[in-house]
């Protein structure tokens, strides 16, 4: 059914992907899609910089490069990718350079009624199919 499917982490207070790793294992076990779990690393406030300790990024870099690279082990085919700039827009550009013909994310809001900014704006704009989870 695809080929190739993204799955955005969002590393936010109580936030598991368990649920997207769920749904990515089932849609991708029958034709063995590769399974690609991306992070966006916004940039640092100007105003935030100075205040920052040296190497900083770097570091966080590495420990989510880490986590993600956990997280894909558990999915066959799994790989990451850690990338740099808004969020939504990021997504997007790096599923459709990469082929990406499904994207899997979670709502992120505990109204059911709301879906966070960042999966409203994929869910608009994405060009392949996008699997929205509550």
């Amino acid at each position: 059914m695809y080929a190739k499917i993204l799955i955005p982490v969002a590393y936010e207070p109580g936030y598991d992907i368990g649920r997207e790793l769920q749904v990515a294992r089932a849609l991708a076990k029958p034709h063995g899609a590769q399974v690609v779990l991306a992070h966006v690393m916004e940039k640092t406030p100007f105003y935030a910089i100075d205040y920052m300790p040296q190497g900083w990024r770097e570091e966080l870099h590495d420990a989510i490069l880490a986590d993600l690279a956990q997280h894909a082990a558990t999915v066959p085919g799994g790989s990451v990718a850690v990338l740099e700039g808004e969020p939504g827009r990021t997504l997007l550009d790096h599923a459709q350079a990469e082929g990406v013909d499904c994207i899997i994310l979670a709502a992120h809001r505990s109204e059911p009624a709301l879906i966070g900014s960042t999966a409203t704006w994929i869910a608009r704009n994405a060009t392949c199919a996008v699997h929205l989870i509550r």
